[in-house]
């Protein structure tokens, strides 16, 4: 826990360690993950509408191509957009942690580690979406936007590859919470030996 940071700011911590009941960055996380998975998923089928197309129309659904890739784009925007908040909030919660050093995660890495990794992870990260948003913009705007298909495959290609990554980082942020109990409070009140059942009432 960065001790100069709370004198600095005056921060009056909870249970949790952070000046607010609910962990921000947990919570970040799971909105920039739906939107950018919406975006993929959506230029993908976008892509992929010729084959859906018969589809659509037996189910009488009425779909327009253009609107998948529509989809795709702003929710790609929206997931680069809030990764920026993501990111913050998960380094101000990262500074004011204080796990326990002698535990390891299912990885074998020890708490330092594994917010050391899920730390860089996030800034690597937020700048992938970034330049995923250009590329896609490029496109959009640019190279493709006579034509039916508005993304590339290499695109596509490689919105599937940062899912995997987004699932192997994401599994980092869950060892910090579920294993070492990072913000957590029940977890904070037994390290601290207080009694939960008075503090929690």
């Amino acid at each position: 826990m960065n001790s100069q940071l709370i004198d600095q700011l005056r921060l009056r911590l909870g249970a949790n360690g952070l000046p607010y009941e609910i962990p921000m960055h947990p919570q970040l996380v799971h909105l920039t993950l739906g939107l950018f998975i919406i975006a993929i998923l959506f230029d993908i089928a976008g892509t992929l509408f010729p084959i859906e197309r018969p589809i659509f129309k037996f189910l009488a659904l009425p779909a327009i191509r253009s609107s998948f890739f529509d989809v795709g784009w702003y929710n790609l925007v929206g997931a680069t957009a809030v990764t920026f908040f993501t990111v913050a909030f998960g380094f101000f919660e990262l500074l004011l942690a204080n796990p326990a050093v002698n535990q390891k995660s299912d990885w074998g890495l020890s708490p330092g580690w594994t917010m050391l990794l899920h730390g860089i992870g996030g800034i690597l990260l937020l700048g992938i979406f970034v330049a995923m948003t250009v590329w896609r913009g490029l496109q959009r705007y640019r190279w493709r936007k006579d034509t039916s298909r508005q993304v590339q495959w290499s695109y596509l290609l490689a919105g599937v590859a940062i899912l995997g990554i987004l699932y192997a980082h994401g599994t980092l942020g869950a060892h910090l919470g579920e294993e070492f109990g990072i913000h957590v409070t029940a977890a904070e009140l037994i390290r601290e030996g207080a009694n939960q059942n008075i503090l929690l009432k």
